[in-house]
């Protein structure tokens, strides 16, 4: 089956639509992103939530993560969780509950495993 790509107007109704429709650098960041995620979080169900690839956990939201024309970002939907690493988290973009980065400077991986733990501790688990 071919990858069926929607034009940025239409509402993606999956995270691989969602995917489908960005750069090629912004989608395998993502990709790569969302796999790590659902590692570490395994019970966790895709989702969009916000027009954005959205991760849930026992019916809560856990994170949100998407593109913009000028970076990629990872949305812990927690201010607290981002100032709990904020100092894992220097060298990115950071605001209330906001990870921005660029497609070729993602955050690492180990770092994106603490932060969905954290996440997952403070949803209740």
């Amino acid at each position: 089956m071919t990858e069926r790509r929607i034009t940025p107007t239409a509402k993606p109704k999956t995270i691989d639509e969602y995917l489908s429709v960005l750069s090629d650098d912004k989608r395998a960041a993502l990709e790569k992103l969302r796999e790590t995620i659902k590692a570490a979080a395994p019970k966790a169900e895709e989702c969009l939530s916000y027009g954005l690839a959205a991760f849930r956990l026992n019916g809560k939201a856990l994170m949100v993560f998407g593109a913009t024309a000028n970076h990629c970002a990872f949305y812990l939907m927690s201010s607290s969780t981002v100032d709990a690493h904020k100092d894992a988290l220097k060298g990115f973009d950071i605001s209330k509950g906001t990870i921005r980065f660029q497609a070729d400077k993602p955050p690492p991986a180990s770092l994106v495993r603490r932060l969905v733990a954290a996440r997952i501790a403070e949803n209740g688990g």
